[in-house]
């Protein structure tokens, strides 16, 4: 199919099937930023280059006043050696983790670009700093690993001359040029676009982009972008629709709403993306909190992209690691209710979360299990047959009114294999045969 220059046509383009299967991504904050990694608690780190300048922003600028001699954030890019960065070790972090994509922040706003662009001569990772494409580098440490390399790539630039003299110009001339020669030099998975906000799409030439990107592109069979095109597009227009810490474009939560199409909520472990070395372990999320997000999120149809923010030396921040090596040990042993699945009861019910894929109904439960539990939308069936995944003990079900009771009997919890939340599978197919 030929897609036009238009927003009828283009969002007409499914989001492709390998992106609402994948359910966990792994959002990537790292770049100049990373040097000071600080702000105010609650805040964005990644801002800090807009921060250092704003007048209302007391603690930023006298940190940078004492900290750097009020030097240039410029100077940062001789600070950024990443001298223990280890793409291969980040790639086998992030399989461990149970993620299926990644995100890696390819530029954010102050234009720094985390690969060699002719678009972006001495402003980006291989002219300057650590002289290294990052990239390359981690596109090349995914190879063969089930995680896919997609980026982040910010429309914006806050200090971009040509942008503050003609966005539209730049759009034209710096924009879509770095894009094209992005998506032609690393064919990455997923395009999450930003920093649209203060223009609508038509400065942004966004649906002559996108044409391009789904017509003649090398990706244009399996890239998923996003719906931050334009002032007007979050939640309407694109790819798959986004939201942030809960929150939908009018400041509406998830549960609110609802998308007609796929959905992935971003967030950090803590407040900030990029890392912030003010934020303490009260600002963490803990594994269990992570989880019942990821459930809660993946029950609803949406998929779960979870933000790290390494240090300027390329490391990984242990709260941070420790956080995703847990997600991945549920996964591994929950990880059939997750990927591939479909809301079955999005509204849920108290301490429930529910799933569904290839006829069998999965219900998440937030609590250990034991005594019995009903589940509300599931109607009873007496072909049903329950399993406990990662432990033997035997679950029964029952008819409670016409919906399906679960009674678990005496488990020890050292008998099960995962933590946190428990997965019961229900299935109504016939047992295979005894053959012994």
């Amino acid at each position: 199919m030929e897609y036009e220059n238009n927003w009828a046509s283009l969002n007409a383009r499914p989001v492709p099937q390998w992106f609402a299967d994948a359910k966990f991504g792994i959002f990537i904050h790292w770049g100049l930023y990373s040097v000071p990694a600080f702000s105010r608690r609650g805040d964005y780190a990644e801002w800090y280059g807009m921060q250092m300048q704003d007048e209302n922003n007391e603690t930023v600028r006298q940190f940078h006043q004492r900290v750097y001699g009020g030097r240039p954030y410029a100077d940062f890019a001789g600070e950024f050696k990443a001298e223990l960065f280890d793409a291969k070790q980040w790639a086998e972090l992030f399989k461990k983790a149970g993620a299926k994509y990644i995100n890696l922040v390819s530029k954010h706003h102050d234009g720094f670009c985390m690969f060699k662009s002719d678009y972006a001569p001495f402003w980006n990772s291989m002219d300057v700093g650590p002289h290294r494409d990052f990239c390359r580098e981690l596109k090349d440490a995914l190879e063969g690993t089930g995680v896919r390399f997609g980026v982040y790539h910010s429309i914006y630039e806050w200090w971009n001359p040509l942008y503050l003299k003609d966005p539209e110009r730049y759009a034209l001339e710096h924009l879509h040029p770095m894009l094209k020669e992005l998506i032609t030099k690393y064919e990455p998975a997923t395009l999450f676009t930003d920093g649209e906000w203060d223009h609508p799409s038509s400065v942004w030439h966004s649906t002559e982009f996108l044409q391009w990107l789904y017509n003649e592109s090398p990706v244009k069979d399996f890239i998923v972008p996003n719906d931050r095109w334009g002032k007007e597009t979050r939640g309407r227009l694109g790819g798959n629709f986004t939201t942030e810490y809960g929150l939908v474009e009018g400041g509406k939560r998830i549960e609110d709403v609802v998308l007609d199409r796929p959905f992935e909520e971003c967030r950090g472990i803590g407040r900030s993306f990029g890392l912030n070395r003010m934020e303490g372990v009260d600002d963490y999320l803990s594994s269990k909190e992570l989880l019942e997000t990821l459930v809660s999120l993946v029950s609803k149809g949406g998929n779960f992209l979870l933000n790290v923010g390494p240090a300027a030396d390329g490391t990984i921040p242990v709260i941070m690691e420790e956080r995703l090596t847990d997600m991945g040990k549920w996964l591994n042993v929950n990880g059939e209710a997750i990927y591939g699945s479909r809301p079955f009861a999005p509204a849920g019910q108290e301490n429930v979360y529910f799933t569904q894929k290839d006829g069998d109904i999965y219900a998440i439960l937030t609590r250990f299990p034991f005594g019995s539990v009903t589940l509300e939308p599931v109607p009873y069936d007496p072909a049903y047959k329950a399993e406990l995944l990662g432990c033997n003990a035997p679950v029964e079900v029952t008819d409670d009114g016409g919906r399906t009771r679960l009674s678990f009997p005496p488990i020890d919890p050292d008998d099960v294999a995962c933590s946190e939340l428990y997965t019961v599978k229900l299935t109504a197919k016939a047992p295979c045969p005894d053959l012994a």
